[in-house]
């Protein structure tokens, strides 16, 4: 069949990261409201979305490091597909590196060719941080107080989650904190100190009891592979807590609290916390929501009880906001493009370019 209109690939596009930082700087709520829209195509059912299970590459010498492969696809007004190809070498902040590094392309959902490749790991911490701040939002209303936040793990993520909280305006008077590390506490509680209001007080515990026990907030960000927080008893005072690192939480504190995720299939593998809870039932009785859920009414979450929210992290939320980046720095005159990084585009040769094809495929 002939094809007269064939579509031609655009020019390519690579975007730094100090150019992704300048397009998202001072738009936090902008991007709560993105992730969002994200999860609300997400979870609407009617195929605006394909979000394949995460693939981990592991190495046996170094099983602490991975790198993760995420790959997605956002119809609806987004339209684009895409991955994320995501590090996590632990042993890189004690050479004073983050722990994370990434970059996304992201595809063309006309002709699949790649549009941008793109600086990932700010807008992985974004997604992340939006997520938890819309999470915290939504779980929160009706809740007696998020006056006192606590902060487990003091890294990166940690900074960009309470950045969005604080635009969220969950703005507490009281920030606690505990790390395993002493001087990466202490210089989180510093970087607090310093860009922090009046009145407000920042803690720093010797333990996890007493920081989950000071806390109507708790945001577990940290690099834990196996639970290590099981005393259900510490959560006694029903807080609410953002659970984005996964795995800090035994299955008995799962148990005795109202789980709500971002996407049961995704949450429930690779070892989480919630995956290993079910791994010793055999059910998932324990997770009793999504997000999107909550979004639409559809859940309405107790106010009496602890309530955790443990979001894998989606595909589709970082090509909602790479794509929401793509779009501002295309258009600028400082976007680094690349108009022949696709050479061959023509199967017949390069005279043929732009011919019309007769290709019966």
């Amino acid at each position: 069949m002939s094809n007269t209109s064939r579509s031609v690939p655009g020019p390519f596009t690579v975007i730094s990261g100090g150019q992704v930082h300048e397009a998202l700087l001072h738009r936090e709520k902008d991007l709560i409201r993105l992730v969002e829209h994200g999860y609300r195509l997400h979870g609407n059912g009617q195929s605006e979305t394909v979000n394949p299970p995460s693939s981990f590459l592991r190495f046996p010498d170094d099983p602490a490091n991975r790198i993760i492969a995420l790959p997605a696809s956002v119809a609806g007004d987004v339209r684009v597909a895409g991955i994320k190809w995501i590090s996590s070498f632990p042993a890189n902040v004690d050479k004073g590196l983050p722990r994370a590094s990434a970059v996304v392309v992201l595809n063309d959902l006309e002709t699949g060719y790649p549009l941008a490749c793109i600086e990932g790991s700010i807008i992985s911490a974004v997604r992340t941080a939006a997520s938890a701040a819309l999470a915290a939002l939504r779980l929160g209303e009706g809740r007696p107080s998020t006056e006192r936040i606590g902060i487990f793990g003091t890294g990166l993520i940690a900074r960009y989650v309470h950045t969005f909280l604080v635009a969220a305006g969950l703005d507490a008077r009281e920030i606690h904190l505990y790390d395993s590390s002493r001087p990466h506490v202490d210089g989180f509680a510093g970087y607090l100190r310093r860009t922090g209001g009046p009145g407000r007080t920042v803690t720093v515990h010797d333990s996890a009891e007493n920081l989950i026990r000071s806390s109507d907030l708790v945001v577990f960000a940290t690099t834990a592979g196996t639970p290590h927080v099981s005393e259900p008893a510490w959560f006694a005072h029903h807080p609410l807590v953002l659970h984005v690192s996964l795995r800090d939480l035994s299955a008995e504190v799962a148990f005795a609290n109202c789980n709500v995720v971002d996407d049961v299939e995704h949450c429930l593998r690779a070892q989480t916390s919630l995956h290993l809870a079910e791994q010793l039932t055999g059910n998932r009785d324990h997770v009793h929501a999504t997000l999107y859920d909550v979004l639409t009414g559809a859940f309405v979450p107790p106010v009496d009880r602890t309530v955790v929210f443990s979001p894998f992290g989606l595909g589709v939320l970082d090509l909602v906001v790479a794509q929401h980046v793509y779009q501002l720095v295309s258009r600028s005159e400082h976007a680094v493009v690349i108009p022949d990084f696709f050479h061959e585009l023509s199967r017949y040769g390069a005279e043929n370019l732009g011919a019309a094809s007769d290709d019966p495929e």
